[in-house]
């Protein structure tokens, strides 16, 4: 497989001119910074993960764990399962159980920003992972470049179907901050150069991926290309488009790279997919901790590598 593009920016490296965006206060909110180092070793991480049920969550949970056990950090680890109210409940135990840290993925940008506000007045230093919090303050942001994930998407559909190609659009969890910035970039080309019929929600489950495509292409069969905002969607949508006949007609380009996602670019039925590498995302997400506690001055966001892959 040949990968036509790449983008791999790492920008915890980079320190110069990078302020930090988190001023770790002791608890309770005193004015004094905590300025004792702690080693890896000495650290306990709460990981509070939006859903293991999507296999690219898994496999950022997956990096986070095999760099502490590398470093006999310990994890406290929960599945928020896709529900906002229980990732407040579980950020909250986790600020109960005291642990140094908080690596939160959020299944909602905006209504993880009370969690994010709770781990901040506790004294708590947060890094966010993959989507932002909205509200907060946190030590840095590690996620891949969404919205130049949604421009290439958008481009490889220009190249691959043409200008003014007819368009359909699955977005993901509404007001993550993911959905919003691959849906910006995507739309930074659409508004010029594609012609989108139509853009609903499937929340990046593949079993709405189904539904909501065999919805669209009822009155959209004439469509020509299919962003999905993730791989799960997107095989969802491939299950519609194969069950209309229509496979040899659409194009279907997607967001994340998971081991699903490959496997069917290389069967042919996914075109290409923006592939991230969330197993490197949760180990640059524990990284940043370490580094944090060493007293290193950490960016505002860490580049997690983002690249294209098709078939070729």
């Amino acid at each position: 497989m040949r990968k036509i593009l790449s983008i791999f920016i790492i920008s915890l490296f980079v320190l110069a001119g990078c302020a930090p965006a988190f001023s770790l206060e002791a608890p309770g909110g005193a004015d004094s910074e905590v300025t004792e180092a702690k080693s890896p070793s000495e650290l306990t991480v709460g990981v509070s993960v939006s859903t293991l049920s999507n296999p690219f969550f898994v496999s950022l949970e997956d990096g986070i764990t095999t760099l502490a056990n590398e470093n006999d950090t310990t994890i406290i680890s929960v599945d928020a399962q896709d529900d906002s109210a229980k990732q407040t409940n579980d950020v909250d135990d986790l600020i109960q159980q005291g642990v140094d840290v908080i690596l939160i993925n959020p299944v909602d940008s905006a209504t993880i920003a009370p969690a994010v506000e709770s781990a901040n007045s506790s004294g708590i230093p947060v890094i966010m992972v993959d989507r932002a919090t909205d509200a907060g303050e946190f030590v840095t942001l590690v996620a891949s470049d969404n919205v130049a994930g949604g421009e290439m998407a958008g481009q490889y559909i220009v190249d691959q179907v043409g200008e003014g190609a007819k368009v359909l659009q699955l977005e993901g969890v509404p007001g993550a901050s993911a959905t919003n910035e691959r849906g910006q970039g995507f739309e930074n080309v659409a508004e010029t150069s594609l012609n989108v019929l139509d853009s609903q929600t499937a929340n990046f489950d593949r079993a709405e991926g189904l539904t909501v495509m065999e919805n669209m292409l009822q009155g959209n069969s004439d469509v020509q290309a299919v962003f999905a905002q993730n791989d799960e969607m997107a095989l969802g949508a491939i299950e519609a488009i194969q069950g209309a006949g229509l496979s040899n007609q659409i194009t279907v380009v997607s967001f994340d790279g998971t081991e699903g996602g490959i496997k069917a670019v290389e069967d042919g039925s996914l075109a290409a997919t923006i592939a991230q590498q969330p197993d490197e995302m949760g180990r640059l997400a524990l990284q940043a901790a370490y580094d944090f506690y060493a007293g290193q001055e950490i960016p505002e966001k860490i580049d997690s590598p983002l690249e294209l892959v098709t078939k070729d």
